[in-house]
């Protein structure tokens, strides 16, 4: 199949980072949300940006921050581009992207085949969506190891850029790949020894795993 991106979201140490680049993937997730046990301080993220440098992508992800949250982010990381997660609408999704002049993802919650269709109304906004699990009510909007019915994107053809998420880990994202063809895959718990601990021999699978597909 054509190259698959890979995104190993959720870093917040330098070793995992390290991993992530001599994985060769293609994008780093830096979590800025308080409440997810990925998440980054500024300091943190400047941090791994300097460490990273040009290597790979460094995506923001944030659950329905505010713009003085979102730039801090973006100027202390560096950002290369930003990923919402929270119920932002396709109008704040496109005044985000103006204002930040980055690519902008937005993830969308997927339980039916009404969520995929629901990404559409992101066509001209977001410069990608990215397709994730729907957590139950009350949880986080993400990061918890669940999956959806991928047969749900099978010969999707969207309007615009798109990846998969939730659930991946090494041991099935080839399956994942056969059924849906993503153009990227967005990995996470898949490849933590306990929550916000990456296991870097997972992601050097995760890696493998997507390249052999």
């Amino acid at each position: 199949m054509a190259d698959v991106r890979i995104k190993i979201c959720g870093i917040n140490a330098h070793d995992a980072m390290q991993c992530a680049i001599a994985a060769r993937a293609d994008f780093a997730g830096l979590v800025f949300f308080g409440p997810s046990p990925r998440n980054v301080t500024l300091a943190q993220a400047a941090a791994l940006a300097e460490l990273s440098g040009a290597s790979i992508g460094r995506v923001g992800l944030f659950v329905d921050a505010d713009d003085s949250t979102i730039i801090a982010a973006v100027d202390a990381a560096r950002l290369d581009a930003v990923q919402f997660h929270g119920s932002e609408t396709p109008e704040r999704i496109g005044q985000l992207r103006a204002r930040l002049g980055l690519p902008v993802w937005k993830a969308i919650a997927v339980r039916t085949a009404d969520d995929i269709a629901a990404s559409r109304k992101y066509a001209g906004a977001a410069d990608l969506v990215l397709f994730d699990a729907k957590t139950p009510a009350g949880s986080l909007p993400g990061g918890m190891g669940l999956a959806f019915d991928w047969s749900l994107l099978r010969s999707y053809r969207g309007a615009m850029p798109w990846g998969l998420a939730g659930g991946l880990r090494p041991g099935n994202v080839q399956e994942a790949l056969k059924i849906t063809d993503a153009p990227l895959v967005d990995v996470s718990s898949g490849v933590e020894s306990a929550p916000g601990i990456k296991d870097l021999a997972g992601i050097a699978a995760f890696a493998k795993a997507v390249r052999a597909a």
